[in-house]
């Protein structure tokens, strides 16, 4: 039995496929449709796929207080867990990558590997710089301001100097479109995050997957992560901070296939 009860689930999920167990777990500002949309499907045909859309996101109400880790790991285990779910891989991506961590650590007995993507154990000063900026930036109702600055940021050197004027402004557009209401409190909880001292407790096996373009979180913490979980390996994909925009089908294989081979 875990030391921690599961809630009530609370959160907005999203449920689809059949097989084995994959939990996924998105990042700050989106939703699981906006981060998984491109690859939902496919993962989907290989898994039931249980999501949570965290407070702000999809059709989750908007928080009243401080977001917490805990409760965002807890809500997505008992989400997959009320949908038949006893045990189930996680994907967690970017402020996913913590949320994931904390279920494996908080409930061990439902996590049975985990695939971490564009993510962090806890932030260096470069994200420490960045957060901030996309929280106020959130906060001022600008929304085509955060576009700008989130593409700029979010996107690959290699992906971005492809586009055409045209295509780079449709980015801004649709960015600006779908950012999640609850954003700024999502991206307040980011820099709060500290899951370090809890790699050496997991015991699943475990694919990191580094963005090598990635402007928000940098290999840097990338390997971080992969050197303190035992066994962890270690995969690198040539994006910048949206492997599901710049490559998805690499993305997508590399999450089949370690889940594949982790069961």
């Amino acid at each position: 039995m875990s030391a921690h009860p599961l809630p009530e689930p609370a959160f907005a999920r999203t449920v689809l496929g059949a097989g084995p167990g994959l939990a996924l777990a998105h990042d700050a500002g989106s939703s699981v449709a906006g981060t998984y949309g491109p690859i939902l499907q496919d993962l989907a045909a290989h898994h039931t796929v249980v999501g949570v859309d965290y407070p702000g996101s999809g059709d989750t109400p908007r928080a009243t207080a401080p977001l917490s880790l805990d409760d965002l790991a807890d809500q997505l285990v008992a989400a997959a867990v009320a949908e038949g779910l006893d045990t189930f891989a996680v994907s967690g991506y970017s402020l996913g990558g913590p949320v994931a961590i904390r279920a494996a650590t908080r409930h061990p007995e439902h996590v049975t590997a985990l695939v971490l993507t564009a993510t962090f154990a806890h932030r260096d000063n470069r994200l420490a710089l960045a957060l901030p900026v996309w929280r106020k930036l959130a906060a001022s109702g600008d929304r085509e301001l955060l576009a700008e600055y989130l593409t700029m940021m979010a996107v690959g050197a290699d992906a971005i100097e492809a586009m055409p004027d045209e295509q780079l402004r449709q980015a801004v557009g649709f960015t600006a479109a779908s950012v999640a209401d609850g954003t700024p409190e999502q991206a307040e909880l980011a820099p709060r995050i500290d899951v370090r001292d809890e790699l050496a407790d997991i015991r699943v096996p475990t694919l990191v997957v580094s963005t090598t373009q990635d402007r928000f979180t940098s290999t840097r913490l990338h390997r971080q992560l992969a050197d303190g979980i035992p066994g962890a390996e270690l995969v690198e994909l040539a994006t910048g901070h949206l492997p599901m925009v710049e490559r998805p089908e690499e993305w997508r294989q590399l999450i089949v296939g370690f889940v594949g081979r982790a069961l």
